[in-house]
């Protein structure tokens, strides 16, 4: 995609001249239009500085995107605070300069590269593009590239990172984020996501190589040319379905299920790989959503590419296993790592699972496995499970009777990752994993959340249950008599405006007088906070957080006398504060609708009184 030339090239020229009024921005306009090679984008810029949109010129010009709780992440389009072709250049030649520091043998080990099917007509901007620029540059430097010739999953790339023992991986995604959107998401040898203090010294790399180095960073044909670059797709995919079978346990029993299943990959990347590794269980393809089986970077057929949303965006999957007759629905993303659950019950009509509860019957599930394979109560003690520590405890009640060992990590499965890798390095077993939004991770062949896996691991589960007269809502109702009922409501707020966030947070720090939190919440009294934005805990003897401080983003958790645990935090991909309250009740007590009313006043005082969302002009959620 070459530079233009003759009139667009004096155009360019006049344009470089044109002063904003703001040295900062005048600069930043240069720096775009000699830089940017392609010429939507470059447009875009020329569009917006002709028509004097300076502030619209400044949010895309005047800053440059951080490492959130999945990389980079932003919308598509002409900015330094965009995802697009000159970004990706950008962000990939500081991932090589540091890589090339870090690892000594980086020239043979390489890196993985793979993408989702997002795309942005208007910006001349799709992931595929995307990902074969990442790999130009890598290429251009004569770093070997494992590019997937096709789109994959996003837990293919750390999976493919550990298999291949590559240095990194990168993955092009925006996951279920809306179409405008997308993002660099970067996994280091160990197959989890970067995490510091290598993702802050990735960034300062990038800030040291913010030109593109030459004409073969924009030459996406590198990659059809260069020997040093590779299409791993058919070994990994080969190996992941082998491997699959280790989350198998019950083969015989899937093949002869009678239950229908039902899946929606959501216009994204799905549907080939949950086929799959439903054939690998012995199970019969489940039935694709006609509609939703096939890429479409528009996602036409859904008002929000988020199966997490519930039942508003699964009506085209509840349709066709109404008339089907199938029951259980299965959604994956659009890049396959999340995985929602609905289930229909006789007299009840459909059940759409959260994150929280597959959670608890996944967590069963899989211990409940293990143990038939390990009678030894010995081996308990090198079992773990890690959970999000905005996600239900139920976990933590589990390990309590069971004996196993529970851990929370900060928002974000990079962390869960990480101490999966710092776990194993010590003899001891993952053998589950989940965040709150239906991310999960079923024993340890990625350290990644993984919609496959879990798709055919949860189709396994209803098998089984289904031959012993018990639909997964009854189990889940069984483990919620064994180990406590865990009630709790998960949503958010949209808020555009940074400093208003700010403003609230600085609020809620300050709420009963300088450096003093609040101490009621819906007349009920605070017992302990905990902001690891800042660092502090006030259930701690030393009033430090035992978990590591976030001081890039909000959050604050609230332990309230009556046993709820109410966090508000800022979403690390959207302009969304999202809030998590939970109500733990122990073991046998089971006046669930009284549970839920008392989380409910709870959940109400939380936004009305710490959020205002009507003075502070907040969206709420309705679905």
């Amino acid at each position: 995609m070459g530079d233009d030339n003759g009139v667009n090239g004096d155009l360019n020229a006049n344009l470089r001249c044109q002063s904003t009024g703001d040295p900062q921005l005048d600069k930043a306009v240069h720096q775009w239009l000699t830089w940017d090679k392609n010429r939507w984008t470059r447009a875009q810029v020329e569009s917006l500085v002709a028509a004097g949109q300076w502030d619209d010129l400044r949010s895309r010009l005047c800053g440059r995107m951080s490492f959130g709780t999945a990389g980079l992440r932003a919308p598509m389009g002409a900015g330094f605070t965009r995802i697009n072709d000159l970004t990706v250049i950008q962000s990939t030649q500081g991932l090589f300069s540091y890589l090339s520091r870090y690892f000594a043998d980086f020239s043979s080990r390489g890196v993985v590269v793979g993408f989702d099917t997002r795309g942005q007509e208007e910006s001349g901007c799709s992931s595929q593009r995307l990902a074969r620029l990442t790999a130009a540059v890598m290429l251009s430097r004569d770093v070997p590239v494992h590019l997937f010739s096709t789109f994959v999953p996003t837990p293919y790339v750390p999976y493919a990172v550990k298999k291949l023992g590559a240095a990194a991986g990168v993955m092009i995604t925006a996951s279920h984020n809306p179409k405008e959107d997308n993002g660099y998401k970067v996994y280091w040898c160990n197959g989890a996501q970067i995490s510091s203090p290598h993702d802050k010294e990735v960034l300062q790399s990038i800030e040291e190589q913010l030109e593109p180095w030459s004409a073969s960073c924009w030459d996406e044909e590198l990659v059809e040319s260069c020997s040093l670059r590779t299409d791993p797709l058919t070994q990994i995919n080969s190996c992941y379905m082998d491997e699959l079978t280790s989350l198998c346990f019950h083969r015989d029993l899937n093949s002869s299920c009678p239950l229908k299943f039902v899946h929606s990959s959501f216009h994204g990347v799905g549907h080939i790989f949950v086929q799959q590794a439903f054939q690998t269980f012995g199970f019969a393809p489940p039935i694709p959503v006609p509609e939703q089986k096939d890429p479409d970077p528009n996602f036409s057929s859904v008002r929000c590419p988020n199966p997490e949303e519930g039942e508003s965006v699964l009506e085209l999957s509840l349709l066709l296993a109404e008339r089907e007759d199938a029951r259980i629905v299965l959604a994956t993303d659009p890049d396959a790592d999340r995985l929602a659950v609905a289930e229909k019950s006789d007299g009840c009509g459909w059940k759409v699972f959260t994150g929280n509860e597959l959670a608890a019957l996944l967590g069963w599930w899989m211990f409940f496995n293990w143990k038939e394979n390990h009678p030894d109560p010995a081996d308990t003690q090198r079992v773990y499970m890690l959970a999000t520590t905005v996600s239900s405890k139920i976990l933590q009640a589990f390990a309590r009777i069971e004996g196993f060992h529970f851990e929370e990590t900060l928002p974000g499965f990079k962390w869960i990752g990480n101490r999966m890798h710092e776990l194993s390095k010590t003899g001891n077993s993952v053998i589950f994993a989940f965040e709150e939004s239906i991310g999960f991770l079923c024993g340890s062949m990625v350290s990644e959340k993984d919609g496959v896996s879990s798709a055919a691991v949860v189709a396994e589960m209803a098998a089984y249950l289904h031959n012993k007269n018990l639909s997964l809502n009854q189990q889940l109702h069984n483990i919620y008599q064994t180990y406590g009922y865990h009630v709790s409501k998960t949503s958010y707020v949209i808020c555009n405006d940074p400093p208003t966030i700010q403003k609230i947070f600085g609020r809620i720090r300050n709420f009963d007088g300088e450096g003093s939190y609040p101490k009621t919440c819906g007349g009920v009294r605070i017992v302990h906070v905990r902001d690891v934005t800042t660092g502090y805990d006030s259930s701690q003897a030393d009033l430090r957080s035992v978990l590591p401080v976030a001081r890039n983003s909000q959050m604050i958790t609230f332990a309230l006398q009556n046993g709820v645990v109410a966090t508000l935090r800022t979403s690390g991909t959207e302009p969304k504060i999202k809030y998590y309250t939970e109500f733990c009740a122990t073991p046998g007590k089971s006046e669930v609708s009284s549970l839920e009313e008392e989380l409910r006043k709870v959940t109400a005082a939380l936004l009305d009184e710490f959020l205002e969302p009507e003075r502070n002009n907040l969206i709420r959620r309705f679905v």
